[in-house]
């Protein structure tokens, strides 16, 4: 059964985008030694889950052929939005309980990759089905965004699974301990 990863690049400060959710940080960043990391991370996923505000900045941002392509991908949203022509889009509104069977299911034996959005990550965290959290720390500092992983309920304790200095920025994989 596959595990559900939170993958995201992070602000050496804890944030994963500005407060106008821009990521103009990240994309204007200098080469970092990372690139082909992202592909072969996805190799292994087998579904994507995302919000609504990421889902609407990949509409914002792409053109041409949709990014995922072969990849279900599952959109958490309270808003009408277009499905991407091309994509393998559902649109759903609930709870992440509900659906982790169907995340699961198209996943097979591969990994669902939780992306973007610190607010539906820790919606998964605090389910008790975030298994991971793969962070590509960047040598920026924001000073303000949106965080990384707002979590309710006190602090969570991590365990290091690896770590990595690659180019520019320092990798990390994290499991997240159940809370006590």
């Amino acid at each position: 059964m596959g595990k559900f990863q939170y993958f995201t690049a992070v602000s050496l400060d804890g944030f994963i985008a500005t407060e106008t959710d821009s990521l103009d940080w990240l994309l204007n960043a200098e080469e970092t030694g990372t690139e082909g990391r992202i592909e072969e991370f996805y190799a292994g996923v087998g579904c994507l889950v995302m919000g609504g505000t990421t889902y609407q900045w990949i509409l914002d941002h792409f053109e041409g052929e949709w990014p995922y392509s072969g990849t279900p991908v599952w959109v958490f949203t309270h808003h009408e939005m277009p499905v991407y022509p091309g994509g393998d889009v559902t649109l759903i509104r609930g709870e992440v309980e509900e659906f982790v069977p169907d995340f699961l299911r198209d996943a097979g034996d591969k990994d669902v990759w939780v992306m973007g959005g610190g607010e539906l990550a820790a919606q998964f965290a605090a389910a008790g089905h975030l298994d991971e959290l793969i962070l590509t720390v960047m040598p920026v500092i924001l000073g303000s965004g949106k965080r990384i992983l707002p979590l309710a309920g006190g602090p969570r304790q991590l365990e290091l699974l690896e770590s990595a200095a690659v180019g520019n920025v320092l990798e990390l994989r994290y499991v997240l301990k159940p809370s006590s």
